[in-house]
């Protein structure tokens, strides 16, 4: 695992091409509802003791990174676009849209206040975590 010396993002390798941002998580936040904020973090209250997890920001999203990037968070206007990686493609009623990303899938499920952060959900996240 590489960390830039720029944006201390980590990458799974030395030197890996990316675009260094100093947008923080809570720029990526202002102006958004104050049910996105908590949306977020019940899922990282939910996530952030998976080891190994490191948490950092693109110029537009949350990105969790294990080996690869495992989990983005796009705060949207009035919803967290949440997307996450598996090898296999997952039937699941929280999966609003599954798209094919070289060889894994990326599968969006979105949500707008903390309420929808549930068990379910979080054992979702799990198996994007686990597969990589």
């Amino acid at each position: 695992m590489w960390t830039c010396p720029n944006c201390e993002r980590n990458f799974k390798s030395t030197n890996q091409s990316h675009m260094c941002t100093d947008t923080t998580i809570d720029d990526l936040f202002a102006g958004r509802p104050d049910g996105l904020i908590l949306a977020f973090d019940a899922i990282l209250v939910g996530v952030i003791d998976w080891e190994p997890c490191s948490v950092g920001t693109s110029t537009k999203a949350i990105v969790f990174t294990k080996e690869k990037a495992w989990l983005i968070i796009r705060p949207m206007s009035k919803e967290l676009d949440i997307k996450f990686y598996h090898p296999e493609k997952i039937e699941h009623r929280l999966v609003r849209k599954t798209a094919h990303w070289g060889n894994k899938f990326a599968h969006h499920i979105r949500i707008s206040d903390e309420d929808e952060v549930t068990d379910e959900l979080i054992e979702l996240l799990r198996k994007g975590y686990d597969a990589y």
